[in-house]
């Protein structure tokens, strides 16, 4: 692992957040070593926003994200932005700061409203990560672009779920 990532991961305050961290980071050395023939471990630039870029090649388009159940990486020709969350409790206060009106109505009619909430969340951050804006404050307003395509997926146990969004 390089010392930049390994920096970012020793940032992680409890060990598990660390290595799902190195994690991520080992997935996508393998993915640019299968892909690409790229044996050298990656370092980063970051956009205005914090969008890691990977030194020397912009071609290649990456993200990442981790929680503590799993570590994903995607590695693209274009622009690609991913997020992965355990299923938490759900916490009212949360979604009404985080939802708009119709996805607070698909959260409280769902069998299961905690996993909903996740799989809602997990859509809006992946696509804050493709246009590299990081979360702001338009939260509740943020799935309603129509030029992005997701896919979403729900961990066979429940326990995490993890989107991947592209451009059309």
């Amino acid at each position: 692992m390089s010392e930049q990532r390994r920096e970012q991961a020793l940032k992680y305050k409890y060990e598990m957040g660390q290595r799902t961290c190195a994690a991520a980071y080992l997935l996508l050395c393998q993915g640019l070593k299968t892909e690409y023939g790229i044996t050298d471990k990656p370092l980063f630039e970051y956009g205005e926003h914090g969008k890691p870029i990977i030194q020397g090649h912009p071609e290649i388009h990456f993200n990442f994200s981790h929680c503590r159940e799993a570590a994903l990486c995607v590695i693209s020709d274009r622009p690609v932005g991913v997020d992965v969350e355990s299923v938490r409790q759900l916490k009212d206060s949360l979604a009404e700061y985080t939802m708009n009106d119709r996805e607070l109505d698909e959260i409280r009619q769902a069998e299961n409203p905690a996993l909903q909430f996740t799989r809602l969340w997990t859509m809006k951050e992946a696509l804050l990560k493709l246009t590299g804006e990081g979360i702001n404050n338009h939260l509740k307003d943020v799935l309603d672009n129509s030029d992005v395509i997701f896919k979403t997926v729900v961990a066979p146990d429940a326990r995490y779920v993890y989107t991947v969004c592209r451009f059309k």
